[in-house]
């Protein structure tokens, strides 16, 4: 059916965990539908039905959960954009907003051409991403668990061996410990969960390696100082497609190594959105910064004296920063060399 332009709709959606919020504005901006329905596809379908035809674009906040939503509607052949939360804000001068305010603001940049678009992360590798965050879950806790253990050692007077010997330690080594039945009960439950939590984690790594380690960003990513097998698949996996970054400090700016603060004529005057950006790709450099400064005298020099100007965080921070750059680089056809980290 052929649509003039005035009669075309906007739709902005204002999702939740068990309900979505929908709103249609018109080519003048007047509000024509609200209506709060159930969050699933069959729902949002019987709601528009009669105003698919006329509906140009929907529009939905990137919240935790809009896979479902985005990929149903696109599976329809529906124009779906994903926005990004953090830079639509709407006007602080209002007195009342609500769920039908947040829809309807959606669909109002819609139609004016200034919705701030979020990337939609490709389908068929999302679960594979996502399977890697959750090893992540099982390598806390196991850190967790071991991290109990040792001050259960401490507790008692007994030296706590390191996280390979604990991995061996059988009914033997536990009923050598001088404890009660109840503290040998709390060793032999913990050394399970450590043992559970580590097979859990080398089996998802395991996985996700077999689907990672043929592509080039995988084997590029390893040219760079600190950066293995694990953090190659993180780093390849969280930031998708490369080209979606304009520069190497935009790249940076995502990976949440660089400052956020707010100035006026040369003066601080506070703190801008610290978390905007991949927190996993903020750990993986940070990550990546400790074991270079490890294995590398170069980096190691740099470090240290940047850390007698500053302190071990900021000096930590930077060199993250300027391994996200060299990544960049190095993603965009370039081979690694300390030059990019140095000049």
């Amino acid at each position: 059916m052929h649509t003039t332009e005035a009669s075309e709709l906007y739709c902005g959606a204002d999702l939740h965990g068990n309900n979505v919020v929908l709103s249609l504005c018109d080519a003048s901006g007047k509000r024509v539908f609200k209506r709060r329905v159930k969050a699933n596809l069959n729902a949002v379908n019987e709601a528009l039905d009669s105003y698919w035809p006329r509906i140009r674009t929907v529009a939905v906040e990137s919240t935790y959960n809009w896979y479902w939503f985005v990929d149903g509607l696109r599976a329809q052949g529906r124009d779906v954009r994903l926005a990004n939360p953090a830079k639509m804000e709407q006007y602080e001068g209002l007195k009342n907003t609500d769920d039908r305010s947040d829809a309807a603001w959606l669909a109002e940049q819609t139609r004016l051409g200034i919705l701030p678009e979020s990337y939609v992360y490709p389908k068929d590798t999302r679960s594979v991403r996502d399977a890697l965050r959750r090893r992540q879950l099982f390598v806390r806790q196991r850190t967790k668990i071991l991290l109990s253990l040792d001050s259960l050692f401490s507790r008692y007077g007994f030296e706590s061996p390191c996280s390979e010997q604990l991995k061996k330690w059988g009914y033997p080594d536990i009923e050598s410990l001088d404890l009660d039945d109840f503290s040998r009960l709390q060793v032999t439950t913990l050394l399970e969960s450590v043992r559970n939590s580590d097979a859990l984690a080398k089996q998802i790594e395991a996985e996700v390696l077999a689907r990672v380690k043929p592509t080039v960003q995988y084997q590029r990513l390893q040219q760079l100082p600190g950066i293995g097998q694990t953090l190659s698949m993180v780093i390849a996996l969280e930031s998708g497609e490369f080209s979606r970054f304009a520069s190497a400090g935009q790249y940076a700016s995502y990976c949440r190594a660089v400052k956020s603060i707010r100035s006026s004529n040369g003066k601080k005057k506070g703190r801008n959105n610290g978390k905007n950006g991949n927190p996993y790709l903020a750990w993986a450099f940070i990550e990546a910064a400790t074991f270079a400064v490890r294995y590398y005298p170069r980096i190691k020099s740099w470090y240290e004296r940047k850390k007698q100007r500053r302190n071990v965080a900021v000096a930590k921070k930077a060199l993250a920063c300027k391994l996200a750059k060299a990544t960049w680089h190095v993603m965009n056809g370039k081979d690694f060399d300390e030059t990019m980290l140095f000049g």
